[in-house]
């Protein structure tokens, strides 16, 4: 009864100061508020909107379930949880934040997951995609493509590492015992597609329908966290408790000889991604290795606008919010290792004059490539995208609202 006391009062007393704030700084909050607008109308919004729409749509049809029943064999033995998980985990990594959450509680909620399993898939199928690392982070704040590489291989392994750790969480149900010995049989995965679909009997309208308006309430409400905690991280500056919680953080860093410029990055890192790893790329004293593993940190632990995402959408179903969280300090310290382990076999490998025959070609994601030219045009047509888009989606409610009243 205490600890609900403290924190009611807790929380009444950081909404009040978040208010005294807002009004004490309403021009910073302003350029806040802007800043994470045009991050969501520009980038994020029309990345995630066909990922959202098309996935949707590959649950209703049934073909992520004959996708989780090949799937099976490979990752029920090295994760413990359905071949689903697959699907989840590659929709995840192309699309980045919070897909992964997206995905696992709508297969939740049709019945693929249980609680456990869905608990231990959303821990390691949340990351950044590609494009974000390579694009954003490597080139635009870095300008160094080839620190991309690093970065991509040692986020992706963190993912795998504590997908290996998860599976040791939560006790084995009767379903998971049941399923070890199934093989690979396409007859069984065809035949699943098919009665899935069957009995979903949602007419293809209907399908496509629910899919838009799922997917827009779901970035509706990814907006409004991007915006909100890109005012918060500012407030927090203004009123010098970034630097205060930096004090902490430079103890850390200076344990292992980290300079102490890079603790109100970390801190900043901590809320958002993108600030973070822009403030990181900015410090002068430290070098590249020490700030590829303050951002290889920061891009795991995915800040806490990131998760607060997260949190909002599993409470729609029954997964449990900790386990997420536990798995994202852990994938931030794996991260950070594999950045320090991989710096001479990888980075300095591909920042060599003469790269070997079988190296990945970096120049694809340098200034004038197709991918970069692609990242910049996507800036370009991304509010049109979202503008368009919101329409439909007025479109649709306003129709079913005629239908209801009709």
């Amino acid at each position: 009864m205490f600890r609900s006391k403290l924190k009611t009062i807790f929380l009444s007393v950081s909404v009040t100061i978040l208010a005294a704030s807002l009004i004490s700084f309403p021009q910073e909050s302003l350029d806040a508020s802007i800043r994470g607008l045009n991050m969501w109308w520009e980038i994020v919004f029309p990345s995630l909107l066909p990922f959202f729409i098309v996935s949707e749509m590959l649950i209703g049809f049934g073909v992520v379930k004959f996708i989780g029943v090949l799937l099976e064999p490979l990752m029920r033995p090295l994760f413990k949880v359905p071949g689903v998980g697959g699907f989840v985990w590659a929709m995840g990594m192309a699309s980045g934040f919070p897909a992964g959450a997206k995905f696992t509680a709508r297969l939740r909620q049709e019945g693929h997951l249980t609680q456990i399993e869905a608990e231990r898939l959303v821990s390691f199928t949340n990351s950044s995609n590609p494009l974000f690392i390579f694009g954003a982070v490597s080139v635009g704040f870095f300008y160094n493509p080839q620190l991309g590489v690093l970065l991509a291989i040692a986020h992706y392994l963190g993912n795998i590492c504590v997908g290996l750790i998860m599976r040791f969480y939560g006790n084995e149900s009767p379903d998971e015992t049941s399923t070890k010995k199934k093989k690979f049989k396409i007859r069984s995965a065809l035949s699943a597609l098919h009665q899935t679909r069957l009995k979903d009997n949602r007419p293809i309208g209907k399908l496509l329908g629910d899919a838009v308006n799922s997917s827009i309430q779901t970035l509706l409400m990814v907006g409004g966290f991007i915006i909100l905690f890109s005012v918060i991280n500012k407030l927090l500056y203004q009123l010098h408790i970034t630097a205060a919680l930096a004090k902490a953080v430079e103890i850390l860093l200076s344990s292992m000889s980290f300079p102490d410029m890079l603790s109100i990055p970390f801190i900043s890192g901590l809320f958002e991604i993108t600030l973070g790893s822009k403030l990181t790329s900015l410090v002068q004293d430290a070098t590249l290795v020490q700030k590829a593993m303050i951002t290889s940190f920061i891009l795991a632990f995915s800040g806490f606008s990131v998760q607060a995402q997260v949190a909002s959408i599993l409470a729609q179903t029954d997964i449990r919010f900790k386990p997420f969280f536990i798995a994202r300090i852990l994938q931030g310290i794996f991260a950070s290792l594999f950045a320090l382990i991989l710096w001479k076999p990888v980075y300095l490998r591909f920042s060599r004059q003469e790269q070997p025959s079988n190296a990945l070609p970096v120049g694809f994601f340098e200034e004038g490539s197709w991918s970069n030219h692609f990242y910049h045009k996507m800036i370009e047509v991304g509010p049109l995208v979202t503008i368009f888009s919101l329409l439909v989606y007025v479109l649709i409610l306003f129709s079913r609202l005629n239908k209801k009243r009709a």
